[in-house]
């Protein structure tokens, strides 16, 4: 009996595990490993959203794949606040996180073989995947003509602030992007999940009126709470955006059980509703990327791009792999720009999340 083939073949390695090598030099250095390479929130979470958690823990019931009304409103609220949208006229959808969403869209959307996902040339590889999973052709491009006359587009990715360069796109430049993908009836889903964290250039959202021209036709804006408020454990993320769209997703994840626990949607409401936490969280990340950015050009390395965003993206002018090793080597492990894409491989990415401690002896480390 012939079996088909398992869908895991599909995809490739899994990007993290190639570092494994690296992580284990890193973690022989003398002072311990100082880890750059996931991005993984290491700060408290705040009182404020453990709270609200504890007091919904009695939740013995199923929860509302559409989110509670609470957490619908509150989702609305902030979309409305810090993505410049209107104060109504698109939709919300929580999601478990913002990856399985990112991961997921193509096969909600009914992509398949022979359609065309676009993604940027440097890119989180998840956005590949999707298109993997569901045997679409990804096409890496930064620019329209680049796309060339490809007649079976059906997903565009844009990513602003960018992961890994940080690289903040012109409300200009998405909007075209919109423009373009309407006129062939493709989906714009743009990943902002780094929207709050602009440095040297101010991030637009897909759903500013500057961008979609006060329609939502078309576009899905996606976004996460891992970072803004340090929930990258509890799963916390939504799509906001044509209402068309997200009632479509609604449907099918009904189907498939693709549920935010009750608990998580309170925690989520908890975490929307207050801003204080997420500045002092802010200011922390300016403060390492202060010190980091110092630390990295001080020995030699080329900042690029990175006005925004969670991330340093990085070169020595070498191969990545060989910049990984060097680090490495003095404890400090970060990625290999070529999980990102071909485009990514004289380049690495640092992120801003370890601890304050670890963060000040990275400056010691580059000068050994």
């Amino acid at each position: 009996m012939n079996r088909p083939a398992p869908v895991s073949s599909r995809l490739p390695d899994f990007t993290w595990d190639t570092l494994d090598a690296a992580a284990t030099t890193a973690a022989a250095h003398p002072g311990g490993l100082i880890n750059l390479s996931m991005g993984t929130p290491v700060d408290p979470v705040p009182q404020v959203i453990r709270r609200a958690l504890a007091d919904a823990s009695d939740a013995p019931g199923y929860p509302l794949t559409a989110g509670t009304p609470a957490l619908r409103a509150a989702i609305a609220a902030w979309v409305s606040r810090a993505c410049g949208a209107g104060v109504d006229g698109f939709g919300v959808l929580p999601t478990i996180g913002s990856k399985e969403l990112v991961a997921w869209l193509p096969t909600l959307l009914g992509v398949g073989p022979g359609d065309v996902v676009v993604v940027p040339s440097i890119a989180y590889p998840t956005y590949e995947d999707g298109a993997r999973l569901v045997g679409a052709t990804t096409v890496r491009a930064d620019s329209l003509t680049a796309v060339g006359p490809t007649p079976r587009v059906r997903l565009v990715w844009v990513n602003s602030p960018a992961n890994p360069t940080g690289r903040v796109l012109p409300a200009a430049h998405l909007r075209k992007v919109v423009d373009w993908a309407r006129e062939r009836g493709a989906v714009v889903a743009s990943d902002e999940c780094y929207l709050p964290l602009g440095w040297e250039a101010e991030p637009v959202s897909i759903l500013s009126p500057e961008v979609c021209g006060g329609s939502y036709d078309g576009v899905l804006a996606v976004h996460s709470l891992s970072k803004r408020s340090n929930l990258a454990g509890y799963r916390a993320g939504f799509v906001a955006g044509d209402p068309g769209l997200v009632a479509e997703l609604l449907k099918i994840r009904k189907h498939a059980g693709m549920i935010v626990p009750a608990p998580v949607q309170a925690a989520m409401v908890a975490a929307l509703g207050d801003q204080a936490h997420a500045d002092e969280q802010r200011e922390r990340y300016r403060a390492r990327r202060e010190r980091l950015r110092a630390a990295f050009t001080g020995a030699g390395f080329t900042v690029e791009h990175s006005e925004a965003g969670l991330y340093l993206w990085m070169t020595r002018d070498e191969d990545c792999w060989d910049t990984v090793d060097w680090l490495a080597r003095r404890g400090i492990l970060v990625a290999a720009g070529v999980f990102y894409g071909p485009a990514g491989a004289r380049h690495v990415r640092a992120a801003l999340t370890e601890s304050d401690e670890h963060v000040a002896a990275v400056a010691d480390r580059l000068r050994d």
